[in-house]
Order: C-alpha cells, then structure tokens, then sequence
C-alpha cells in the first residue's frame, strides 16, 4: 500500500483508473468521485447492470484487465481483490503511477464530513448500515452513504448528499476499515472469519481494537454490542467513550420485546430513560440487536425518536437479506447473502420460528479457506433444516488449492445433497416445492440465481 497522500490526488480534473470498479463499494466510489469532477476510467471482469449504470454517467469501462486499459491515468484505486500480480496494478507499477486502496480513497472522502458513522462487524454490516440511512434520511439530514449491497430506499448500495454525515458500511477484510476515519464507530460484533487473511480470532479482535482506536480520543464514540463476548474483549482497557448496546442490558436496550408474525415490537430505552417505540418489518432477534445499533447511532448524533421510529419502520431489509424473491407451487421462496456459521444460525434461527411447514435451504458456501476453517460449524448448523440442499462452493478470490467441496459438507449433515451446478439444484428445488414451504437460498455467491429461476416457473 502506498504511503503517499491520496487527497493531493482527489482533485477536479485528475484521471483516476479503478480496477474492479463494478464491486459493490468500488462503483458509488467511481460515482462520488466522477461528481467531484475528476475523469474516471475503470476495469472488470464481466459486463453487468451496475457496468452499464457507470458507463451511462460518462464512465469508460474496459471488461477483462490488461495494463493499455490505464489509458492516461494519474492514480490508479484498487479493489481488495486485485493483488500485484494484476496486469493493471503491475502496469502501474511499471509506469509509476501510484496505486491506492479502495479503503483509502473512501477514508480521504469521509475526512470532508463532520460526522463519519462507520458500521463494522462480522455480520449485520449491511443491514445496520441500511437501518441508519433509513433514520437518518428520515430526520432530513440528507447523508452520503456506502453501503454494501442494493437497499430499495436508495435505488442503489449508495448515496450523494449534502450534509454534515456520512455512512459507510466498514468491512475488517484486509484491514481496510484501518484507512477509515471515524467519529462514531459501530461494533455489532467479532468473530473468526476471512481466515484466508486473519491467522485467528485473536488477530480479528486486534483489528477491529485498532479500528476502534481510530475515532478521536475526546470528541470521538465507540459504539459496541455488550452481548458479544468477543466485543467486549476486543475493547477491554479502551480509554475512549463507549456506548454500549444490547438486547437486554447495555446503556441503549430493549425493554417490553414482543413479536408478531415473527416481527418484532419493542421499546430503546436509552441510558435509563425511554426513548422511542420501533415495530420492526424484518425478522428475528438479530435484527432487533441491528436496530438498537442503529438507535444508539442516531441517538449518540442528537437524531430525535421520532426519525428513529419512522426510519426503522419503514426499513424493509436491503437487497440478499432475507430478501422474497416470489413463490413457486405455493412455498416462498427467499434469499439471503449469510456466508458465516453465524450468520446462517441466525438466519435459520429466525426462518423456523415463522410458521412454515418446512424450511428447504439451498447453501452455496463461499470460499474454500472460509469452508475448510468452519467446516465442524457448517455442518452444525446446516443440519437444522427440514431439508439441506448444497451447491458447489464459490471460489471468489481464490483457488481449489485444498481439495475440499460442498460434496463433503453434504456427506456430514443428515439428509444432506449435493449439486455441482446450480442448474440441478434448480431442478430439485421444483421437485420439493410445496405448499407451506419456505425455500432459502443462502450465500454470498451467484446461488440467488436458482432462487430467480424457480420463480419464473410459477
């Protein structure tokens, strides 16, 4: 990672490449910057809406990567995914044109905002950075955002506004909320993952404590959940102010919890005295912890109950997170990007306590390290289903280099089957279907896909 100073680059007029500028935090930040005034260029691996998006407000895109598509660049911003050995980043290299880290050009954007809100933890990232917009706009405060997946409210993972805050959706992967600057940073919570980069849960909780360490030493908040055990390590000794949230206890909980239809209805009360009435439209005990984080947040920036009641009301889950995707021979069927033991038992947790006769999920793992680390836990946690369905794993960033495959996953969990392509999984999902069912399709891959498929058939 360079050690020059990106803000001297982040000026109107300079030409900027960013390589994998489809990703979903790379593309707002070609957008941000494209409204700045500097000329963008960009690269990806395939075509897709959001390319065609980028290329329709001026943005010249090059699918597949090769060092001449640098063009006249200046600086060169890399997603996380793009390593050395890129022909774009060793091009730059080559020529000496200097190459940043996505994180970087965001944390130089967020040093422009008096109030920088970065939501972090291993899972709940998108949904609670998505809770906070929907307050947030709802008190008119007209923020710019980042978030990691499609939330309906904005049309889109981002936003450009003009007022005093910015959201950001931090991810730990890499370190790369490290080159953040926040004033209020939100930890939902920490555990062991991206494994293919951290050696240990040890090392995950160094990381997030320096993320913590960020935010200013007097005028600065540290927003953490005192039901995670592993949070609260991470934070033990911290000197900077800490406001803690949590279901029970914490200075920021729920009082009066009751659910309806699986939605939760609940009281915050915020350190000792009521503060709003939220009546949740997503599922699950996970979510209500997600919204008290969102309720602290606003609560820490002065926002009033009244925003925080209308926006968590209104919020109706952003894009992969349980999201309906429509019905087929009468079950619904639904996704959800879950990719982490966790995150699964908290997904499946939610979905077997709705009613429905029979949960079918279909898992596709995502990355082989990530599946090998936690493989005792997957096959834990798959086995709470009425039925387990297994796509083949998705490689993302890296390659087979372990021999391991769903196959594996699928022998170990009672019932469980494998499918080494999406094609058969579909197929064996409308042999299943039922009235009554609810189908899941579960990951952080292309597995949504089969899901979409199914519901064309209806």
């Amino acid at each position: 990672m360079t050690t020059l100073d990106i803000d001297s680059y982040l000026l109107p007029g300079r030409r900027a490449h960013l390589v994998g500028i489809g990703g979903v935090s790379m593309a707002p930040l070609a957008e941000v910057l494209h409204g700045t005034g500097m000329v963008i260029t960009g690269s990806d691996a395939r075509e897709s809406a959001t390319v065609d998006h980028l290329r329709s407000i001026g943005i010249q895109v090059s699918i597949g990567q090769r060092a001449e598509n640098l063009g006249e660049a200046e600086l060169v911003i890399r997603t996380a995914a793009a390593h050395d050995d890129n022909p774009e980043i060793s091009g730059a290299h080559t020529r000496g044109i200097p190459v940043f880290e996505r994180a970087q050009a965001w944390g130089a954007i967020m040093r422009h905002y008096k109030n920088a809100l970065c939501v972090s933890g291993t899972h709940g990232k998108t949904t609670t950075t998505s809770m906070c917009t929907h307050i947030i706009m709802a008190a008119g405060l007209d923020p710019t955002v980042m978030i990691g997946g499609t939330l309906p409210l904005l049309g889109a993972g981002h936003r450009v506004g003009h007022g005093e805050t910015i959201i950001l959706e931090s991810c730990e992967y890499c370190n790369s909320f490290l080159s953040f600057f926040p004033t209020i940073a939100v930890i939902l919570n920490v555990d062991a993952d991206h494994l293919d980069f951290f050696k240990d849960l040890e090392d995950v909780e160094h990381s997030f404590r320096a993320f913590a360490d960020l935010v200013p030493e007097k005028t600065g908040l540290i927003i953490a959940n005192r039901d995670d055990a592993n949070t609260m390590t991470t934070l033990a000794g911290e000197t900077r102010p800490v406001l803690t949230f949590g279901l029970h206890e914490g200075e920021v909980h729920g009082e009066n919890l009751t659910y309806d239809k699986g939605l939760p209805t609940f009281d915050v009360v915020c350190r000792g005295e009521y503060f709003a009435h939220v009546s949740l439209q997503v599922p699950g005990e996970h979510n209500v912890r997600n919204a008290l984080a969102a309720a602290a947040a606003a609560f820490s920036l002065g926002v009033p109950a009244p925003a925080v009641e209308k926006g968590l009301g209104a919020f109706r889950g952003a894009g992969r997170r349980f999201e309906k995707k429509g019905t087929y021979n009468g079950a619904d069927v639904y996704d959800d990007y879950a990719h982490h033991p966790s995150e699964v038992k908290a997904l499946l947790d939610t979905a077997m306590n709705l009613g429905y006769k029979r949960v079918i999920c279909a898992f596709q793992p995502h990355t082989y390290s990530r599946t090998q680390a936690l493989f005792p836990e997957f096959v834990e946690v798959l086995s709470k289903p009425d039925v387990t369905l297994l796509a083949e794993i998705f490689a993302a960033r890296e390659d087979n280099t372990l021999g391991i495959s769903s196959k594996d996953l699928a022998e170990k969990i009672p019932g469980g089957e494998y499918f080494p392509t999406l094609k058969a999984l579909t197929i064996r999902l409308r042999e299943l279907a039922q009235p009554g069912d609810l189908i899941l399709t579960v990951g952080a891959g292309d597995v949504y896909l089969a899901g979409e498929e199914l519901v064309k058939g209806d």
